[in-house]
């Protein structure tokens, strides 16, 4: 039975005439909404992330884009069917927005895991009066954050274990495929491990082996004189805890 796919701008929640920044943006916060790692066990969040890439993928391409506007999802045969891709694939397709998040980045020439993977940047918007605008203000805020467990200190692992290296891709994260009769190898991120290249076998009770817990953080910004609208003003050290 086939499935009616829904228009990509309503996925994205953008208007036609969205700008890529606009589009970018939309799918950035959709993504971290419906983020697997943010849902363990939620397979409908895990669908919604995958429609939302797949939306993206297409309207962040100016000629995909084009022709979606023209011959709606007719116009795209042969596309990505990204209800049947591991999520690990979709983060190292777009690693300008994850950032490494999730397993797609962190590796070496060689393959290996050589570093942490960096967590999410946040995003939040703040209104300001035009007297704001015109001589600058500071703003508190207040939003929540995935911070490492302080249990296990994000390893995931109950306290006195620790994660084991992946019996699968043998710690490297990917695993390498042959098709069409060994005529092409393809390398995709290791099912097994979703990339990290380790997997918990004794979970930590506090976070249930995801390594982060929810807290709410409150920061003072400084908003300087003369900005516009959809500026964003950079906090470091304020995104969300990387993977170990």
């Amino acid at each position: 039975m086939s499935v009616t796919k829904r228009d990509y701008y309503e996925v994205l929640n953008v208007t036609r005439t969205a700008t890529g920044d606009e589009i970018k943006r939309s799918y950035r916060r959709l993504a971290m909404k419906f983020h697997p790692d943010r849902n363990q066990g939620d397979g409908s969040a895990e669908l919604k992330f995958k429609e939302c890439s797949e939306a993206y993928e297409v309207l962040s391409d100016d000629t995909k884009r084009q022709r979606y506007d023209q011959h709606g999802h007719a116009g795209l045969t042969g596309q990505h069917d990204f209800s049947h891709m591991d999520v690990g694939d979709i983060f190292s397709m777009f690693d300008d927005i994850f950032g490494g998040f999730g397993g797609s980045g962190g590796r070496g020439a060689g393959g290996g895991r050589t570093r942490s993977a960096r967590g999410f940047d946040l995003e939040t918007q703040v209104e300001l009066t035009l007297g704001e605008i015109a001589t600058g203000a500071e703003k508190t805020i207040e939003f929540e954050r995935q911070d490492a467990c302080e249990t296990c200190r994000g390893t995931g692992a109950k306290p006195g274990t620790s994660p084991i290296v992946c019996v699968q891709c043998g710690g490297q994260g990917r695993v390498a495929q042959q098709g069409f009769g060994g005529m092409f190898r393809m390398v995709t991120t290791c099912p097994n491990c979703r990339g990290r290249g380790t997997v918990v076998r004794d979970l930590c009770p506090t976070c249930n082996g995801t390594g982060k817990q929810l807290k709410k953080r409150i920061v003072t910004v400084r908003i300087p004189a003369g900005v516009h609208e959809g500026q964003a003003v950079r906090i470091a050290g304020e995104g969300e805890a990387g993977e170990n």
